[in-house]
């Protein structure tokens, strides 16, 4: 029988080969999005020929691990070395770990927007990558 597990990331780290070694925490209780990268045929209605034959669209994507971390205001982890991650031109090997036992890793940076919530003391986490997510 096949198991289902869904819950927690349970850890987030990166080895960048110049600014060093990193650890983030999930938050606990919060939705991540993960996609494996890869090929991917676009979704759409109208690529088609005039006679219906499909017109099937292939094109690569990278992987992707988007979701809620904690921000620890005291220490600056987050504030300040997810920048740095963002901004470096070379990439770093990520490992995320769920819940499950289940182990990923990629190469991949930063993106996207690092806005910082006081209040909750999280903020979201995107992590884009070169080539596929490998499952260890």
């Amino acid at each position: 029988m096949p198991k289902y597990v869904g819950g927690d990331i349970i850890e987030i780290t990166c080895n960048h080969p110049e600014l060093g070694e990193f650890r983030f925490q999930a938050k606990s209780n919060e939705a991540f999005t993960l996609d494996p990268g890869g090929l991917r045929s676009n979704d759409d209605a109208n690529m088609v020929t005039g006679s219906g034959t499909m017109i099937d669209q292939v094109n690569r994507v990278r992987w992707s691990l988007e979701g809620p971390v904690a921000v620890d205001a005291d220490s600056g982890n987050e504030l300040e070395n997810l920048p740095a991650l963002a901004e470096s031109s070379e990439l770093g090997t990520w490992t995320i770990t769920h819940i499950s036992g289940t182990i990923w890793t990629g190469r991949g940076k930063v993106v996207g927007d690092l806005n910082a919530d006081t209040n909750a003391a999280s903020m979201t986490l995107k992590v884009g990558g070169s080539g596929k997510l490998q499952r260890l």
